[in-house]
């Protein structure tokens, strides 16, 4: 059985070269082209925590399409890199898998449109851990209940967006089951700006930063007389590569715009 030939788009960041290790130990599928802006002509074995494998970072993304044929783009890029990254991608019919997060609505609008258009497939998940996934189906199912929520969701201090896209996709889906209205005292003020968090439909978002965490997320449900806490801890970047290796394997029976691993699975 040939092997899935996997371009790495972000191969050097803590995202690209956790998942470039799984990808090489993946028995069905090989990494064809690593492309970063960073780190430019190392060795992605070797940056991955490997043996060095003669697989040279590039940061010419449309010639290591051409040059590699790959199967399916990997982007673990950054959120003002990724749509660029799919005009790219998509016009060579190439499927993508992202799980950059900071794409916007028309950001989406515009993925769909390029993979329709090109007859290919861009898979998007806000969170590739099995575990987060069931966090926001549960959240959503609470929310039914428990109108009143915050969400605290904490990430390390290199994040660059926030809310994070786990956050935000877990607003959206507690959105469609709770009615809209404002949260709190009528008459409540901020001493110092910003201190109740983001305000999305009337629920609260809550984001922190700080070195030494990878992923957490609370979502509290206030209700009379109780509290109920739905949380995910991500402990390390391990938590990722079951969903990513699993879009891989997906992409090529999907088409236009897919998101969510929940549609995977």
């Amino acid at each position: 059985m040939s092997k899935i030939k996997v371009l790495i788009n972000g191969a050097c960041g803590k995202m690209g070269r956790g998942i470039s290790a799984g990808i090489m130990a993946a028995v069905d599928m090989e990494i064809v082209a690593a492309v970063d802006v960073e780190d430019i002509g190392r060795d992605l074995g070797l940056l991955a925590g490997g043996e060095p494998n003669g697989l040279l970072v590039t940061a010419d993304l449309p010639a290591a399409i051409r040059n590699s044929k790959p199967d399916v783009l990997v982007d673990f890029t950054g959120p003002n890199a990724v749509l660029n990254n799919l005009r790219v991608a998509l016009p060579f019919s190439l499927p993508c898998v992202v799980g950059t997060t900071g794409l916007k609505e028309q950001d989406l609008a515009e993925a769909e449109a390029l993979a329709v258009k090109h007859g290919t497939a861009v898979f998007f998940a806000p969170n590739f851990a099995l575990g987060a996934v069931l966090m926001m189906r549960f959240a959503k199912d609470a929310a039914r209940y428990f109108p009143n929520v915050e969400v605290i969701e904490r990430h390390h201090d290199q994040k660059l967006d926030a809310p994070s896209g786990t956050a935000l996709a877990t607003l959206e889906l507690i959105s469609s089951e709770r009615r809209q209205f404002t949260q709190g005292a009528a008459g409540e003020a901020e001493s110092i700006a910003g201190a109740r968090g983001g305000d999305f439909k009337g629920a609260r978002v809550h984001s922190v930063r700080l070195p030494g965490y990878v992923a957490t997320q609370e979502v509290v449900f206030g209700g009379d007389g109780q509290l109920l806490t739905i949380r995910h801890d991500a402990m390390s970047r391990d938590c990722f590569l079951p969903g990513v290796l699993l879009a891989i394997r997906k992409i090529n029976s999907l088409k236009g715009l897919v998101v969510g691993l929940e549609n995977l699975l």
